[in-house]
């Protein structure tokens, strides 16, 4: 859970999104990011699938996953936050 909740942290921080944690008192697989604007349902951006995997390829999947829902006509809002994901590819 750790490089999922430091990449999302980073990814947060880099689109200026707020960010919360929620943890469950029992331990689930596998861990789910999601994107959640407003009060629309939240999105599933990312699932580790219950892996071990580097917060770097966590970070490069979430980075990717904003990119593309940027382009989505429901979250237009997302389209300034363009040239920063890029700027890190």
């Amino acid at each position: 859970m750790q490089s999922v909740s430091v990449a999302a942290g980073k990814i947060a921080k880099l689109l200026k999104l707020p960010m919360e944690i929620v943890t469950f008192k029992e331990e689930f697989d596998p861990i789910y990011v999601y994107y959640k604007n407003g009060s629309d349902e939240p999105i599933p951006i990312y699932c580790d699938k219950g892996g071990e995997f580097e917060m770097r390829d966590v970070y490069k999947s979430l980075r990717n996953i904003m990119f593309v829902l940027s382009f989505h006509p429901k979250h237009s809002a997302l389209k300034q936050i363009r040239k920063d994901v890029m700027v890190f590819s």
